[in-house]
């Protein structure tokens, strides 16, 4: 028993050090849009919260995020450091945080209703991944209006508008793939 466990440990550690390079990736494909660029991070949040599930979804935003406050060019555009993390953009970099971890709860809480072989529900993914980007978007608008001395209008305008139909389309990615890494049993529980 110990032996499996410890497996089953070691195994959960890998995938959550995945996900974390994989925002990393997803921070280098972004396109510049001024004080927020466009990038595929929010998928790969997502994914975190929804394949890892509570505490480990969160854990691997975490390492993101520290990796890149300690110098490492992990943040959109090849950025780092603490300058990024208190600067504009920084409130998205903690709704990351967030958004994983409310995925990760509200999905996980659910799983114990399932039976194993059970594929969870659209509805459920969809809930959880809206409560996410939720999160997100609060963090990061309430920042830029605080770091940029803006409006609401104005921060809706530059970190709402041109993100939620691409954000919304990522939670539809991010919902389907986790329900067929569920259905063929490959998730990293």
């Amino acid at each position: 028993m110990p032996a499996t466990t410890s497996l089953q440990s070691l195994h959960v550690m890998v995938w959550t050090a995945l996900m974390a390079s994989l925002i990393a990736v997803g921070s280098f494909l972004s396109i510049p849009l001024g004080p927020v660029p466009f990038s595929m991070q929010p998928l790969f949040i997502m994914l975190a919260g929804f394949l890892l599930g509570w505490p480990h979804g969160m854990i691997a935003v975490l390492l993101f995020v520290a990796a890149g406050s300690i110098g490492l060019p992990v943040f959109a555009g090849g950025k780092s450091g603490l300058a990024v993390l208190f600067g504009p953009t920084g409130g998205y970099l903690i709704g990351f945080v967030l958004a994983a971890g409310a995925i990760g709860l509200l999905t996980q809480a659910r799983k114990t209703a399932r039976t194993p072989s059970q594929t969870p529900s659209w509805a459920l993914g969809l809930l959880a991944g809206l409560l996410g980007l939720a999160l997100l978007y609060a963090c990061g608008l309430l920042n830029l209006v605080r770091v940029l001395d803006i409006g609401w209008n104005k921060a809706l305008t530059i970190g709402f508008l041109p993100f939620i139909l691409q954000d919304l389309v990522k939670l539809v990615m991010a919902v389907a793939t986790w329900r067929i890494m569920h259905g063929r049993g490959l998730l990293p529980r």
